[in-house]
């Protein structure tokens, strides 16, 4: 004789496979059982092959899928900036996509669609921390095997991601740290740190993780408009001894000019950058030695030599709560503060900080390269990559010149593009006047101030 409710028993799987994030009563009617049924056979499954989330009529139920062969839900840490890490979270993968991960116990904003912890794909600050850019690359070029992804990071899916974060996702930006592997291998870090470099050592130090970059990284990859870079400790420090360094080549080309060139103006454009209200920039300085040219770039999700602190891109927010097609700042950081995300402050200072790399030439301000902290509301990280990419070395070497056209403000933008404007001035007559830049390249800076300066005149 069969057992009662047999056939809902052997069912049950895959009704919750094909009505992912259903409700009781939704899922009990399709099995043709009592709600009370359904919750006995709910408890005769392994407690790892499903999910449950939501207050009363919110909750919802869906059967969970493997990752590398296991069903268990990966937990998520967060390291603070005394560098003390708790665990705040957990993520569970869902058949046949999405994610459970609750987020109520932190300060992260949620979209109001994932306030029980649902997510149709991975939750947005896991994007933000996973392998990018050249960093990014270079790691799975070296660690693609070992893990069983694809040597482009690009390529990667959602499981791929969170494999990679939970092996091995021990220095990403922000301070989030996801699955146990890679919470023992940043414990194990912290119980022995790598000593910092002195400043003695640091210009020899400095070439030979260039040259390590060149050797492990990805060809190809500056030359497509990425500056190659590397992360290091060093000894003197302001907040904290971590820090990422953009590098120039040493060859003597044109390109290779440029691109020096280019990290002497990214040190000069922040350093003007700072002065526009309620707008920091990132702690940079110039290291020349080897002939080569380094920026250093403290890093500002650091705190110390173990603290960290939680941080998310403009293009992370703009999927989650947005979903606007647009490389523009202020339009989407407006509609961040419509939904009481950020202050109106801040909506003016990017709305300065967007004008200023306009004037200054910069060419590359997409979403990523603006960051805010996650506190109570999200506030503006320090300003990072500002610097005049127009005149960048196209993807052959070749430097063709190039033309600068000050842009217009309407109307009602007249008194910010006006406070933007003397601080851009401010940047092309100190990059016009550094010896660290090329005489070539001083005229350029030297004839965009004039450009810039009778533009001002003429409004």
């Amino acid at each position: 004789m069969r057992p009662p409710n047999q056939a809902a028993r052997d069912q049950l799987v895959s009704v919750l496979g094909r009505m992912p994030r259903a409700s009781a009563p939704e899922i009990a009617a399709a099995l043709s059982i009592s709600i009370r049924s359904l919750h006995r056979l709910l408890a005769e499954l392994p407690p790892e092959h499903w999910v449950c989330a939501g207050q009363s009529r919110r909750t919802r139920y869906a059967r969970t899928r493997a990752l590398r062969g296991s069903h268990a839900a990966v937990p998520l840490h967060a390291v603070d900036e005394t560098g003390q890490a708790r665990e705040f979270s957990s993520l569970s993968l869902l058949h046949p996509q999405g994610a459970l991960m609750p987020m109520q116990e932190s300060l992260w904003p949620v979209p109001p669609e994932s306030r029980d912890g649902w997510w149709e794909g991975l939750p947005y600050p896991l994007y933000d921390s996973r392998p990018q850019g050249f960093l990014g690359r270079q790691f799975a070029r070296a660690e693609h095997q070992r893990l069983g992804v694809s040597p482009t990071p690009g390529d990667w899916n959602d499981d791929d991601i969170v494999h990679v974060l939970s092996q091995s996702g021990v220095d990403v930006s922000g301070n989030l740290l996801l699955g146990e592997p890679a919470f023992r291998r940043w414990l194990a870090i912290k119980m022995s740190p790598p000593e910092p470099v002195p400043e003695k050592r640091l210009g020899d130090h400095y070439l030979e993780c260039a040259q390590q970059a060149l050797r492990d990284g990805v060809p190809g990859s500056s030359v497509a408009g990425e500056f190659p870079k590397f992360t290091a400790l060093r000894l003197q420090c302001h907040a904290t001894p971590h820090v990422l360094v953009k590098f120039a080549g040493a060859g003597g080309s044109a390109a290779e000019r440029r691109w020096a060139d280019l990290l002497v103006c990214e040190h000069l454009a922040l350093d003007c950058a700072a002065s526009l209200e309620d707008v920091t920039c990132a702690r940079t300085r110039v290291i020349q030695h080897g002939d080569r040219t380094f920026l250093e770039s403290e890093r500002f999700d650091r705190f110390g030599l173990h603290g960290r602190g939680a941080l998310c891109t403009l293009d992370a927010l703009n999927n989650a709560f947005l979903g606007a097609a647009t490389t523009d700042w202020t339009s989407p950081v407006s509609q961040l503060h419509a939904l009481d995300l950020v202050e109106a402050r801040t909506v003016a200072a990017v709305e300065r900080l967007q004008w200023f790399g306009r004037l200054t030439g910069n060419t590359d301000m997409h979403l990523g390269n603006l960051s805010f902290h996650v506190e109570q509301r999200l506030r503006l990280a320090p300003a990072y990559d500002m610097l005049p990419m127009m005149y960048a070395p196209l993807a052959g070497g070749e430097v063709p010149p190039r033309e600068y056209t000050p842009p217009l403000p309407l109307p009602a933008q007249r008194e910010v593009w006006n406070v933007a404007c003397a601080s851009a001035l401010a940047f092309w007559r100190r990059a016009s006047n550094d010896a660290r830049i090329s005489a070539a390249f001083q005229a350029i800076c030297a004839g965009n101030h004039r450009a810039l300066t009778e533009t001002a005149e003429k409004l």
